[in-house]
């Protein structure tokens, strides 16, 4: 009787393990779906090779992308340390060095496997502009040394060129040496000269050759480039504004709702505006990014071009003194692009957000670059695989493990009872 008993829940067990086995069969061949597994990621980095300074810039996105445009998303920036390239013209393999810091950087940050195929580009903007105007073999030689440094990495160099002023898609705005021209001419070089846009008490002696030595500034016909002159700080924004509006040709316009400046169309003022790069640098000085009303911004501004250059020292100890002088004529020369020039006013003011970052990444032209480049990369297709939904899943895997729990069981218990059998 104990045998027999034995017998029907061996049989029971291995009837349990064929039925679970059977249902699991019959669950891994229906309701097969075609699943996508997620898409890899690439990566890419741009260099933005300004006048005065350098920044490296890693991207990702997705490699199946969408309407063959990458959905880009910044992961890291990092500032190269030293001055812009340009400034390396009389020594072009410092201006490849220089990069290496950031370079290691992004090659840890970067998947190993995913290196060679990382683009690296580098836009240079104003300074290598003005550089290969003055000196195209320099240019040359810079670009060649920074192409030599990015070559001893594992990732997959584009190269390196000038942008356009248009592809930079910034505005700069009148350098010091704009103003000082005119100055210059007013006085058959006359020292000291006094400056209306630099700060009461500020002085500054440089030489000729300094403000001559632009594409942008015609040269008399006769001038001695080694003379110095001294250049003293007045501190009157109305002369600095009315000196920086002479640099426009507002008259050009007939219909001034409808032009800017030099006779230029533009269209009603609609929608918001988001000014970045120096216009962002310049606001964040002034603490007045954070939508100030227009009477406050030009308040703000007036006030700080009035202050005598000793108390602007002491109230800004961490600011470079070079910049600390020009604040007043970047700020000026803001406004009235801005209003003048563009016809904003109390009413639109408000449209304009001076901004660093949009999301979570930097405002500039480099992500541009990034996703046009996105366009010339192909789309990988995603893997696809059969799968079924959570719930089949999870129905087949119960009854696995029944059927592999059932026959654990009914395994030993066949074998003793066999033996048993055979003593008989």
């Amino acid at each position: 009787m104990g045998l027999m008993k034995k017998d029907f829940i061996i049989g029971f067990l291995i009837a349990v393990t064929v039925v679970s086995g059977i249902i699991t069969l019959i669950l891994s061949i229906v309701e097969v779906q075609n699943v996508l597994l997620p898409g890899s990621i690439k990566y890419g980095i741009v260099f933005d090779a300004g006048s005065s300074h350098t920044s490296l810039y890693i991207y990702q996105w997705p490699a199946d992308k969408e309407n063959d445009t990458g959905i880009v998303s910044q992961v890291h920036t990092c500032a190269v340390k030293g001055p812009g390239i340009s400034s390396y013209f009389d020594n072009p393999s410092q201006a490849g060095e220089s990069l290496k810091t950031c370079l290691n950087e992004a090659i840890t940050i970067i998947p190993s496997k995913k290196q060679k195929e990382t683009p690296v580009l580098l836009g240079a903007t104003a300074g290598m502009r003005l550089l290969r105007e003055q000196n195209n073999t320099q240019a040359n030689q810079v670009f060649d040394e920074i192409s030599k440094t990015i070559k001893q990495y594992p990732l997959d160099f584009r190269g390196a060129r000038i942008l356009s002023g248009n592809e930079e898609g910034s505005l700069g705005w009148v350098t010091v040496n704009y103003l000082l021209e005119s100055f210059v001419k007013d006085n058959n070089f006359s020292s000291p000269i006094n400056h209306p846009c630099y700060p009461r008490g500020f002085s500054q002696t440089i030489s000729l050759k300094d403000i001559y030595n632009s594409p942008c500034v015609s040269i008399p016909s006769s001038y001695i480039p080694t003379q110095n002159i001294t250049v003293n700080g007045t501190g009157t924004p109305a002369e600095c504004k009315s000196a920086i509006n002479n640099l426009f040709n507002f008259s050009a316009c007939v219909t001034r709702k409808m032009c800017t400046f030099n006779g230029i169309y533009q269209p009603p003022l609609h929608g918001q505006f988001y000014a970045f790069s120096a216009f962002y640098y310049t606001f964040s000085f002034f603490n007045l990014t954070s939508g100030q009303s227009l009477s406050i911004v030009n308040e703000t501004i007036w006030n700080f071009c009035t202050k005598e250059w000793t108390k602007l020292q002491v109230e800004f100890p961490q600011e470079n003194t070079i910049r600390l002088g020009d604040y007043c004529l970047s700020g000026l020369y803001i406004l009235t692009l801005l209003l003048d020039g563009y016809k904003f006013t109390d009413q639109t003011w408000g449209n304009i957000y001076f901004r660093k970052k949009a999301g979570n990444a930097d405002i500039g032209w480099t992500l541009g670059y990034m996703l046009n480049l996105t366009n010339m990369i192909p789309s990988e297709t995603p893997v696809t695989v059969k799968g079924h939904n959570s719930s089949i899943w999870a129905a087949a895997l119960f009854f696995i493990v029944l059927s592999i729990a059932a026959g654990l069981v009914a395994l030993p218990l066949f074998c003793w009872l066999w033996n048993k059998s055979s003593t008989f």
